[in-house]
């Protein structure tokens, strides 16, 4: 494991945002076609294109590295050094019109993500968070806030639809003992928490582009975030979050989910 991040990776992942926003801001609040995957998400040209311009960057410049994006696949992902890119992440929210959609980037090490990037191109919010550094949003300090207990803490979540079996009781549970619950948001809610706009994020469902840029932003912001079972998060987690600002808060919520 690395104790800080190279400053040279920060740089590339800056610059890897700043290409695919141009594309993603051209393309928001137009007629776009939209498709529909085999998982019946959608996605759009928009997603496609961005993700390719990455690549094509990361290609030049870190041939060696893996990679592992949302519309493309997979390639060399046992490699030392991969990164894991969304170009969209909230594509229901940016095709609706929404600007609380945002392109995650994060660089995992060993299998453990070591940067993570939150990027929300079209109101210019950028939350950056790495091994070894303190959070950013766009460039001055992130922090999120202290909570004196879960009852007094607000939860947030994507969509209800995205917890099945046990778990919709679980979070059932948790809603009903949080002060109350917000839904939408995707990735930008994480970046909410990490500025102390909000206590507590639980989700499920999520595939390793959702969640691997999110844990380096939470973290260096002074929060937590985990699995259901309070493990850090790796390529290998099951896509079940629990983020929190306050550890007081966090410890509540595994109790309470794990009812």
């Amino acid at each position: 494991m690395i104790t800080s991040c190279p400053a040279h990776l920060i740089a590339l992942a800056e610059r890897l945002v700043d290409a695919s926003g141009g594309i993603v801001r051209r393309y928001f609040r137009s007629q776009l076609s939209v498709s529909d995957k085999p998982d019946l998400s959608p996605v759009t040209v928009a997603d496609r294109e961005a993700e390719s311009m990455i690549r094509t960057i990361l290609a030049a410049q870190r041939p060696e590295d893996g990679i592992i994006g949302e519309e493309y696949g997979v390639k060399n992902p046992d490699a030392e050094y991969v990164w894991v890119i969304d170009p969209i992440d909230g594509t229901k929210a940016f095709i609706t019109g929404r600007p609380i959609f945002g392109t995650l980037i994060a660089l995992l090490y060993q299998g453990a993500p070591v940067l993570g990037l939150i990027d929300q191109p079209v109101i210019g919010d950028r939350w950056f968070g790495a091994v070894g550094r303190a959070t950013t949003l766009n460039g001055t300090p992130a922090k999120v806030r202290s909570c004196r207990s879960l009852a007094a803490a607000t939860l947030g979540t994507t969509t209800p639809d995205m917890f099945t079996g046990a778990d919709v009781a679980a979070f059932a549970r948790l809603s009903a003992a949080t002060k109350f619950t917000v839904y939408g948001g995707d990735c930008y809610a994480y970046g909410l928490l990490a500025s102390g706009f909000q206590d507590l994020v639980v989700e499920a469902s999520l595939n390793l582009y959702d969640y691997a840029a999110l844990a380096p932003v939470v973290i260096g912001a002074g929060g937590v975030m985990t699995d259901w079972q309070g493990r850090p998060l790796d390529r290998h987690s099951d896509g079940r979050v629990v983020a929190a600002g306050d550890a007081g808060v966090h410890a509540e919520a595994l109790r309470v989910l794990e009812l």
